[in-house]
């Protein structure tokens, strides 16, 4: 009787386990073939040239559910310090392209080894309060990854379930801010793990938005001011407003 029922104990486990992996597999692919749709290949290739950035915006399934992971900025540092953002930074002479610098920065600020990504598109280029032209670099990685940051920039990383993005409860919007076009999204997020609340603003918040309604496929319930369908138009007209206050 004891051994039926360690037999039956095992089977419960490997088919629970089968089925977990099979929804976690189903959930990345399916994020992966609809977030192809939306790489920008050579449509910016126009662009002039300006200072160049990237953010790695990492992703991954966790208890059945797509995450991304943030980072909290160090307070010593001179820019955005204290600020939540991706992982990310300026391109070095030496990247051969904006996927190259996200991946490289990923690494040394997170310690992400660039060959645990699995890219899967360039998104819009946006420009940023400082003038950067930065390129939004979407890739999955792996629920085990365990972040080492590196303290002399960055504080803290920690997860976040991709549909807080799109849901009103923990979303702010004000208009009419400096320097801004448009509305300022932003977001207070707690983390479960520490306790710590996280306060997700400016470019940062419009990109995790752009990313979990893409992924998901789904509207957000506050209005972000552009079609997540097809939301090209709207970056575009966005784009081309900012590089005419340059």
């Amino acid at each position: 009787m004891f051994v039926v029922l360690q037999k039956s104990v095992r089977y419960f486990v490997r088919s629970r386990n089968a089925l977990m992996y099979g929804t976690t597999m189903l959930l990345k692919e399916e994020a992966v073939a609809t977030l192809k749709q939306f790489d920008i290949g050579e449509k910016f290739s126009y662009l002039p040239a300006l200072p160049k950035a990237s953010v790695l915006i990492p992703l991954f399934v966790r208890a059945g559910q797509l995450h991304t992971l943030l980072t909290l900025r160090s307070k010593e540092l001179r820019t955005s310090a204290g600020e939540v953002c991706f992982p990310g930074g300026k391109k070095d002479p030496s990247d051969q392209d904006d996927v190259e610098t996200a991946l490289r920065e990923a690494q040394e600020e997170i310690g992400l080894p660039p060959d645990h990504v699995e890219v899967v598109c360039t998104l819009f280029p946006v420009i940023s309060k400082r003038g950067l032209l930065v390129s939004p670099v979407v890739g999955f990685i792996e629920e085990t990854f365990n972040p080492t940051p590196n303290p002399s920039e960055v504080s803290a990383v920690f997860a976040v379930p991709l549909d807080f993005f799109i849901r009103e409860k923990d979303h702010y919007a004000t208009s009419g801010v400096a320097g801004v076009i448009g509305t300022l999204h932003s977001f207070y997020f707690r983390d479960p793990a520490s306790g710590t609340q996280y306060h997700i603003w400016g470019l940062t918040a419009m990109l995790a938005t752009l990313v979990a309604a893409l992924a998901l496929k789904k509207k957000p319930e506050f209005d972000v001011g552009f079609d997540f369908v097809d939301p090209l138009i709207f970056f575009k007209k966005l784009l081309h407003k900012k590089l005419s206050k340059l």
